[in-house]
């Protein structure tokens, strides 16, 4: 039934793209068109954010590489350069063709290249290039054309030697794509947890990753995993070769089989400890899961407001690192977390709307639609596709930082495109680098675990053990005699009970019925998923949802120049009866908004809380990382957007009348002297051009006029001179 229900509701997602495609993607710009293609190509492969983070990634470089060809300032990433052990050879372009149709028709061929080979082995292959030929087609673009001769001056064979290039280059990546990204060396310590079966009896090693076996195992995507136990998916990611990661950022930890490359290494998990209850981290986090568990009924009676008014607004800044602040920061009864909410859209002037909706609405519509996309996109490409929503809204002024020129559709995508992708790739390779090492268990595995060695919080009370779950009255509780779990025979008597949603098997249509919340045995615990899926199929710590949103929340706020959604709020609309998938609701219409990047970033990670797939301790660290990882991506991006002029030294904005950025292909410090029209030297600076090889200088006490800004390096040898005009 669930299948059935999942497979009808694809379908008409499916059908609903191609009409998009079909009516709208010549509208916007021919960026757009492909992007849109990629994301209908991961929408119809097997769920793996990983290589989808790469796919997603190697198409951006693709489109912002043939458009760097054309383009007087910026220089491409690829064409012509050195990534890891790989030399792209490239002696530049001509053509006789115009620019626009030129880039137009590479950046297609790249793409579409580039798409036959990523997904020549999906589920739905079929359905991926009808899609793209159709694309093609419409263009007026020969797919048979093939020549990867970029020097005959035809874009199609610059766009084929793009694609060409890129796929030699992923075949040596470190990712293993020659052998459908298998693992080489990673073995689980545990055995698989069989979920036909109440309890845990297989986990041996409590802080570690276990495999699930479950019959018919349907990814989220919708397609059946063979065995019905997937592997741990990417371990290893750590080896493939980044975008923006340095080395300074880089933990190697060497054991016998492999070197684990851990970016941003956040360090330990909290371990299961032989204190009592709630004084152990780990015991706390995990029950947690399972208290919130307890939130998913939307008739309990518990109303919240959901608006901006009451949601978001709080800096990372507070973002616990000791477990007293872990505890301060999540509201461990009635879930959510300390953020204050805005009394004023900044935008409008004008106070949020208060919608007031069931708790119970709210955490499942969270659960779901921060899931995996609300299409089936993995996480990184749900990113592209509140980057396409923001691009999408008028309210939108396309200014690079919210500075400058306005820029053409097809400059601001090729370049938002290419930063994402980079964090979003970046961020796999980070997240999936620590989840290899760490190997951390799973909510499902550790509350089963916990539950069967019985309580851990009072040593005078029936089934105690140090391994034990905490006692959490009215919500975690000891089965008495008389109690209606205890069991004709009083069997289940000392057991273990939650007060959490019940389960799939109370659900027998998933258009009718809900789960509800109730007493039920631990043992028989679920987090909020369908039966044929559970869990993802890799380790927790640390959560790529929370690095991958937060890494993009700073992406999307670098970019625009503004932490805001446009005109103040972002917005998904979850109709009542319609959004939820394995059981019936919404029971009213839920509308999810968002002030900021950042608060949409933060709700991520509560979703998957109240999901059953994170404890707190997978939820923090990866936002740390992703808003360390997100900044430095997008400097390291924006780099390459000047960086054709910056070889000889550029000013910028030009004229200005406050600051003005000085791009130079240097990482030392340089002396910045600025002279007027007279020759008189008025400012005097020792600037530091960083890893970015850029500076910003305040010439806002300056009068307007033409002034010269020279360069001089500590030998006082002039290395650049410009002209600026101080408004």
């Amino acid at each position: 039934m669930f299948r059935t229900f999942e497979f009808i509701m694809k379908k008409l997602v499916l059908l609903f793209l191609l009409v998009a495609v079909s009516t709208t993607c010549f509208s916007q710009s021919i960026a757009r068109t492909w992007n849109e293609e990629v994301l209908h190509g991961i929408r119809n492969d097997f769920a793996r954010p990983v290589v989808h983070a790469r796919n997603l990634f190697h198409t951006s470089v693709a489109m912002y590489d043939v458009w760097a060809v054309f383009d007087k300032q910026a220089a491409p990433y690829f064409l012509g350069n050195t990534i890891g052990d790989y030399t792209c050879e490239f002696e530049g372009f001509k053509t006789s063709e115009n620019t626009s149709e030129a880039t137009k028709k590479a950046l297609s061929y790249a793409v579409f290249r580039l798409m036959k080979h990523r997904f020549q082995n999906s589920p739905g292959k079929e359905e991926i290039f009808k899609s793209i030929n159709q694309v093609m087609n419409e263009l007026g673009y020969d797919i048979n054309y093939i020549s990867s001769n970029y020097k005959n001056g035809n874009p199609a064979a610059l766009g084929n030697y793009i694609a060409e290039q890129l796929i030699a280059f992923g075949l040596q990546d470190g990712s293993n794509e020659a052998n459908d990204y298998e693992n080489r060396y990673y073995e689980p310590l545990n055995e698989a947890l069989n979920l036909d079966f109440a309890g845990n009896s297989t986990l041996e090693y409590p802080n570690h990753w276990q495999p699930l076996k479950v019959e018919n195992w349907v990814d989220q995507s919708g397609n059946t995993i063979p065995g019905g136990q997937p592997p741990f998916l990417g371990p290893e990611w750590g080896a493939v070769v980044p975008f923006s990661l340095r080395e300074q950022d880089l933990t190697t930890h060497t054991t016998p089989d492999f070197d684990y490359n851990c970016y941003y290494d956040p360090g330990d998990p909290w371990y299961i400890q032989d204190f009592l209850g709630m004084d152990d981290p780990y015991k706390w986090s995990f029950a947690m899961v399972a208290v919130w568990s307890s939130h998913l009924d939307p008739a309990d009676g518990v109303m919240i407001d959901i608006s901006p008014a009451s949601i978001g607004n709080f800096d990372s800044t507070d973002f616990p690192t000791t477990f007293k602040e872990y505890k301060s920061f999540y509201n461990y009864k009635n879930g959510g977390d300390p953020s204050k909410g805005r009394d004023l859209n900044p935008v409008t002037g004008k106070p949020y709307r208060k919608q007031l909706v069931p708790r119970g609405d709210y955490a499942r519509v969270l659960a779901e639609f921060w899931a995996d996309g609300p299409d089936s996109e993995t996480p990184p490409g749900h990113w592209f596709t509140i980057l396409n929503y923001v691009n999408d809204q008028p309210e939108l002024i396309k200014k690079f930082k919210g500075r400058g020129e306005v820029l053409s559709d097809l400059e601001w995508d090729i370049k938002s495109y290419f930063t994402l992708g980079g964090a979003m790739h970046d961020v796999a390779i980070s997240a999936w680098g620590i989840k290899g090492y760490y190997d951390y268990v799973r909510p499902v595995s550790a509350i089963r675990y916990m539950s069967d060695e019985g309580q851990s919080s009072d040593p005078n009370l029936p089934r105690y053990n140090p391994h034990g779950i905490p006692l959490v009255e009215n919500y975690i509780e000891l089965v008495q005699e008389g109690d209606p779990l205890a069991g004709a025979f009083n069997e289940n008597v000392e057991k273990i009970k939650l007060y959490c949603w019940r389960g799939p098997s109370k659900i027998v249509d998933p258009n009718e019925d809900e789960a509800g919340v109730g007493w039920i045995l631990a043992e028989e615990w679920f987090p909020y998923q369908r039966p044929s899926f559970v869990t993802p199929p890799f380790a927790g710590y640390v959560s790529g949802h929370s690095t991958f949103s937060r890494a993009a929340a700073e992406i999307l706020t670098l970019l625009t120049g503004d932490p805001f959604f446009p005109g103040g709020m972002g917005t998904f609309e979850a109709k009542k009866g319609e959004f939820l998938v394995f059981e019936d609701g919404p029971s009213v219409d839920v509308q999810l908004q968002w002030a900021t990047y950042r608060d949409a970033s933060d709700q991520c990670s509560l979703s998957r809380i109240w999901g059953g797939i994170h404890p707190p301790i997978d939820d923090i660290p990866g936002r740390i990382i992703g808003e360390k990882l997100g900044k430095h991506a997008f400097a390291f991006a924006e780099n390459f957007f000047t960086k054709a002029l910056a070889e000889k030294g550029v000013l910028y904005p030009n004229p200005t009348s406050e600051t003005v950025t000085i791009s130079y292909n240097t990482e030392k410090s340089l002396y910045i002297k600025v002279y007027d029209i007279q020759g008189r030297e008025v400012l005097f600076h020792l600037a530091d051009f960083g890893e970015n090889h850029k500076t910003t200088l305040d010439v806002s006490a300056l009068r307007q006029g033409i002034y010269f800004v020279t360069l001089q390096n500590t030998e006082k040898q002039n290395l650049f001179t410009a002209r600026l005009l101080k408004k």
